[in-house]
């Protein structure tokens, strides 16, 4: 809709008081002069948001994507992308979804069964990510007297990382002791992506929490994400150069 608000100076109701005399120039003193900087019309005013969620705009996006990306996480599906959002479901980590490019605040818009939907950015990669279900190959192996989640543990990041090839379980301290933890000698990024790897697949692996890098994720605070952790002084013990997983009976 067009705006009804001047559009040149020339527009701009003004007053001459050489113009008129008496009466008619004091009644017209009290005439506000209408500016540029005055306020436009409800309908004239179009923000980001309301141009990211018009249905027009919205089906070109969707009928435009034609890239493709995979979710690293599971993720919550919402139907637009601010705090009056909806969530109408979830899609799980390692599935391949058309993205249309729109971003907004901390989230983008990807295609589900033809629909628009919005996801927490940070979560899709051009690669698609590791998956359970491979073999390991490289000749690690864990106690036996480990539990059967930490055998899981190892063999899906040995498959999925087969360059890994140090691993610590048992030893006399805490869930080491009860083989219920395992260490997976890595570091920097790589180690990332194995904690958010053992992350995103926690329920199959059976995983309770991970540290890595001076960080914790626990099922029990699954929805506060990665939390930092006090200093403990070296790097070992911050978890700087292994990633440190627990794991249920």
């Amino acid at each position: 809709m067009s705006s009804s608000a001047p559009d040149s100076d020339s527009d701009l109701l003004a007053v001459d008081g050489s113009a008129a005399a008496g009466s008619v120039q004091d009644a017209t003193r009290d005439l506000p002069v209408i500016s540029r900087s005055s306020d436009r019309s409800a309908d004239a005013v179009t923000t980001r948001l309301d141009r990211i969620i018009d249905v027009k705009a919205t089906a070109t996006a969707v009928a435009g994507a034609d890239t493709r990306r995979w979710t690293t996480a599971g993720l919550n599906l919402w139907t637009r992308p601010d705090k009056r959002a909806k969530q109408v479901g979830e899609i799980e980590s390692g599935e391949k979804v058309l993205v249309t490019g729109r971003k907004y605040a901390d989230r983008v818009e990807i295609v589900v069964a033809g629909k628009a939907r919005w996801v927490t950015a940070g979560h899709l990669s051009a690669e698609k990510p590791p998956t359970l279900g491979g073999a390991c190959t490289n000749g690690t192996t864990v106690p036996g007297g480990v539990s059967g989640n930490i055998k899981k543990v190892h063999a899906a990041v040995c498959a999925n990382f087969p360059e890994i090839s140090a691993y610590g379980t048992f030893r006399s301290d805490g869930e080491h002791s009860q083989g219920l933890a395992v260490d997976i000698m890595v570091s920097g990024a790589r180690g990332w992506e194995i904690a958010e790897f053992v992350r995103a697949n926690y329920q199959a692996l059976g995983v309770n929490y991970v540290i890595y890098s001076q960080k914790i994720w626990s099922v029990d605070r699954s929805g506060e994400g990665w939390r930092g952790m006090s200093n403990r002084g070296s790097a070992t013990a911050n978890h700087y150069d292994h990633v440190h997983v627990t794991t249920y009976r």
